[in-house]
């Protein structure tokens, strides 16, 4: 189980889920702190900012970004929940989550996967370009794009509704 949320639930989160492994999306890593029980090597951070296009002193997820989150979370065992999040939990965490479950999932089609995501959260507006790479990376030929597109943006808010998104 992938449970997604916003920087400010993730300590509740880890701690109501029992997880043992984290993704944080966020550039300014200082604002994390690994939960004591959760071993190093358990977290990946990921310091990519929130954007699609080149912006002066902003991190852009690159490709380097998403090889790195594939193979954390082929790594993972699935003994326990799976936390990801960003600051708001709306847009990278959700992109990162719709990854995890097409990388994990290479025969389930991605369109029912990103229905189920906006169905457990009508916030959520995955980061576009987390997903292109993920789309080049995993051999989707445009479909994990397509699937996103035809979601349209999610409900406007300041913090995404948290969710979790089942892999199987």
């Amino acid at each position: 189980m992938i449970h997604v949320c916003s920087l400010a639930r993730l300590y509740k989160t880890v701690d109501e889920t029992k997880a043992q492994h984290i993704v944080t999306l966020l550039r300014l890593t200082d604002r994390v702190t690994r939960p004591a029980h959760i071993a190093a090597e358990n977290h990946l951070i990921l310091a990519v900012d929130d954007i699609v296009d080149a912006e002066d002193g902003a991190t852009m997820p690159a490709h380097d970004h998403v090889v790195r989150l594939i193979d954390f979370t082929q790594r993972w065992d699935r003994l326990t929940p799976l936390v990801v999040h960003c600051f708001a939990g709306i847009s990278r965490s959700t992109a990162a989550a719709f990854t995890t479950a097409c990388a994990l999932n290479p025969r389930r089609d991605e369109a029912e996967i990103a229905r189920a995501i906006r169905a457990a959260s009508p916030t959520t507006s995955p980061n576009k370009r987390i997903v292109a790479i993920a789309d080049e990376i995993l051999r989707r030929d445009g479909r994990m794009i397509r699937a996103v597109d035809a979601l349209g943006r999610g409900e406007e808010a300041m913090e995404g509704h948290p969710f979790r998104l089942a892999i199987g």
